[in-house]
């Protein structure tokens, strides 16, 4: 049971992949880091040292203290940002407890770079998809470019953003799978939730439908999406509710039918 102003990671868990999600502050030291070189899914490294540098970023935000093992620095910053009126809670038993509870850990090298991101406009699945696994999952604050197919690389190229879902590119189609499954692979975000997910997604995506019963559905509300917005971000806005429903399904009802009323033939 975690403590006055803990927060288990069971729970941060729950809480990491919905709207829901505090800001979560990887504060440990170079050599911990360089022990484990991964990250918690969404956290920034931040130094104990620069905490009120950050801590006006953080108002009205909850927020997520880690450190090794859930002790001084944790504790610490997390008194020193209650005196500005930071709601923060400390993550028991830091690090070490997530990692030994087989949690998501995400490669710090494997992060972006930029928050900036360019895709092909009149987005339909995976290029819904991908931004909402960014940032529920990598980086809350990134932007996502649609420009014209031709375009992509040159923007990419001419404004520094990550380009994705095109020929060529590191983060696309592989083999069998969607650029949602390459991220996933990329970012070692694999649960039983997010890998539920990405069999939908993925067969919806390539037109497999017999992967999957929920494909042919994502596929029509996709299409349907792409027909009511003409504004490609305001697109990406109502699908980061669609794929919100999604993930929550995946992790929660996806035993769950629906029969009614009962006593039908």
């Amino acid at each position: 049971m975690p403590g006055p102003n803990q927060i288990s990671p069971a729970q941060l868990a729950r809480l990491i992949g919905t709207p829901d999600a505090p800001v979560i502050l990887d504060l440990r030291l170079p050599e911990d880091t360089a022990d484990d070189p991964r990250r918690i899914p969404t956290a920034r490294a931040v130094a104990h040292s620069a905490l009120d540098a950050v801590q006006h970023s953080l108002a009205g935000r909850r927020v997520v203290a880690v450190c090794q093992r859930g002790a001084k620095l944790s504790h610490g910053a997390a008194a020193l940002l209650r005196t500005h009126g930071v709601v923060v809670e400390v993550l028991e038993g830091g690090a070490q407890a997530w990692a030994a509870q087989g949690l998501p850990l995400t490669p710090i090298a494997t992060l972006p770079a930029t928050p900036l991101w360019v895709t092909r406009h009149r987005p339909k699945i995976d290029r819904i998809a991908c931004p909402w696994l960014i940032r529920r999952f990598v980086d809350p604050a990134a932007r996502f470019l649609f420009v014209a197919p031709s375009e992509v690389q040159a923007v990419a190229d001419r404004f520094a953003a990550i380009p994705f879902d095109i020929e060529g590119v590191p983060f696309s189609h592989r083999r069998e799978g969607c650029t949602f499954d390459t991220m996933l692979a990329e970012w070692q975000l694999a649960t039983p939730a997010l890998d539920r997910l990405a069999l939908v997604i993925r067969a919806a995506d390539t037109d497999q439908h017999d992967l999957a019963p929920q494909a042919a559905g994502l596929l029509a509300v996709s299409v349907g999406l792409s027909r009511l917005y003409r504004d490609d971000l305001e697109q990406l806005e109502a699908g980061m509710l669609l794929y919100d429903a999604l993930y929550r399904w995946a992790r929660d009802g996806f035993d769950e039918g629906h029969d009614w009323p009962a006593a039908r033939a």
